[in-house]
């Protein structure tokens, strides 16, 4: 069997596309797994951002009141300060892994 220039072209091209959608579903599962363990350590980073300043926040009030006593409640005070820290911390956590993701996307994408 003997091939003609069209058939080579024609050939060439189909192995190019094959070639393509390859790469394109590789890109794909690669970018779901790492969707997924980053979600998952996403979840982890703003519990723990809130979490600690509001628990230090607790603990030093604690220790506030109980060594330099006022008329009002240095933990109740702290503690909603390192709550409200602790968010601040988690937004602008979140919002630089949203940018990076975009990025990511972007790139991929030209």
């Amino acid at each position: 069997m003997s091939y003609n220039s069209d058939d080579k072209k024609r050939e060439k091209g189909f192995l190019a596309e094959v070639e393509s959608k390859e790469r394109q579903m590789l890109e794909a599962r690669d970018e779901e797994k790492r969707s997924e363990w980053r979600g998952f350590g996403t979840f982890g980073m703003i519990g723990w951002s809130v979490a600690v300043p509001t628990v230090l926040g607790a603990v030093l009030g604690m220790w506030l009141d109980d060594r330099y006593p006022q008329t009002f409640s240095w933990t109740l005070t702290l503690l909603i300060a390192g709550l409200f820290t602790g968010c601040a911390l988690a937004w602008q956590w979140i919002d630089k892994e949203n940018t990076a993701m975009h990025e990511h996307k972007k790139k991929r994408d030209e």
